[in-house]
């Protein structure tokens, strides 16, 4: 198992040499409240509505002071919009009470905001303070599986499993990188496996 993943790993590096998270953000904080919009919303969107955001609220205190209805209106398109505002006030709220107005660098401390899952912690943890971390996003759930790296779709046994797997200094551009392959061969229902170049290590090949 150790070549087969660091065969993926490599295909993958050559496809994607330079992959980032597609959300923009220019703090962690930023980052924070883009990731939570993007629950059941695509990344596009998100940063079609990021910029006026973080224009009308511009730091910690600036959402932390806001009332719900005050912020629902710029994310009203990312969907499910009220809960994401309450959170996002009350997540803010949060770290300036008990944090000193810092976003924490664990995913034990992360997890305990309003609204932060693993999925955003790691993502924190990972492309802000450059720890170890897997994403397990609906894209490296899904791949991971037709790879043979898991067989659940349980996003908490598949980040463990991963980290097993995986080289620490890998995990979190790994993870980058599969959101890329997934949007652009590896898709959920039409995934084009005539010129995927990781066919021969898919154990879902014959399904399509």
């Amino acid at each position: 198992m150790k070549n087969y993943i660091k065969s993926i790993i490599g295909i993958l590096k050559k496809l994607y040499p330079d992959a980032v998270c597609s959300l923009d953000y220019k703090d962690a904080l930023q980052l924070l409240i883009a990731t939570r919009l993007s629950a059941q919303c695509t990344d596009a969107r998100v940063n079609m509505v990021t910029p006026a955001l973080f224009n009308r609220f511009p730091d910690l205190n600036a959402f932390s002071d806001a009332d719900v209805n005050q912020v629902e209106p710029f994310i009203r398109s990312c969907g499910l919009y009220k809960t994401k505002a309450r959170d996002i006030v009350a997540m803010t709220k949060m770290l300036r009470d008990q944090y000193d107005g810092k976003i924490p660098d664990t995913i034990e401390e992360l997890i305990k905001l309003p609204g932060v899952g693993r999925k955003t912690a790691n993502l924190i943890v990972g492309d802000v303070y450059g720890k170890p971390a897997v994403v397990t996003d609906t894209h490296c759930i899904r791949i991971s599986n037709r790879l043979g790296l898991c067989d659940t779709k349980d996003p908490y046994k598949v980040e463990q499993k991963l980290r097993k797997l995986l080289p620490p200094e890998e995990s979190n551009l790994f993870c980058h990188r599969l959101v890329l392959f997934g949007r652009q061969i590896c898709s959920a229902r039409s995934p084009k496996c005539d010129v995927c170049p990781l066919k021969d290590y898919c154990k879902s090949v014959d399904s399509f």
